[in-house]
C-alpha cells in the first residue's frame, strides 16, 4: 500500500483524514449543484433523457456528501 504524504496537518490544523472528508463533502455538494444546473439546461432543451442522467448524478452527488457528513460527524465527536 502507497502512503502519500502531504502538510495539509500542518498548514491547516486540521488532521489529513478530516481535510480529506470535507474536501468530498465539499466537491459532493458543488457537484449536485452543478448537475442541478445541467438538469435545468436539459429541461429547457426539451431533453429528458439527459433531464433523467443528471438528475441521477445530483443523486448520487448527494448521497456521497451525506455518507461524507456521516464519516466526519464520527471523527469529531
Amino acid at each position: 500500500m502507497t502512503h502519500h504524504q502531504h502538510d495539509g496537518e500542518q498548514s491547516t490544523g486540521t488532521r489529513d483524514e478530516n481535510y480529506d472528508l470535507i474536501s468530498v463533502l465539499d466537491h459532493s455538494l458543488e457537484g449536485a449543484s452543478t448537475y442541478e444546473i445541467y438538469a435545468q439546461d436539459a429541461e429547457e432543451a426539451g431533453d429528458q433523457e439527459l433531464i433523467e442522467f443528471f438528475q441521477q448524478l445530483q443523486q448520487e452527488e448527494r448521497r456521497r456528501a451525506e455518507r461524507a457528513k456521516q464519516l466526519l460527524a464520527q471523527r469529531i465527536s
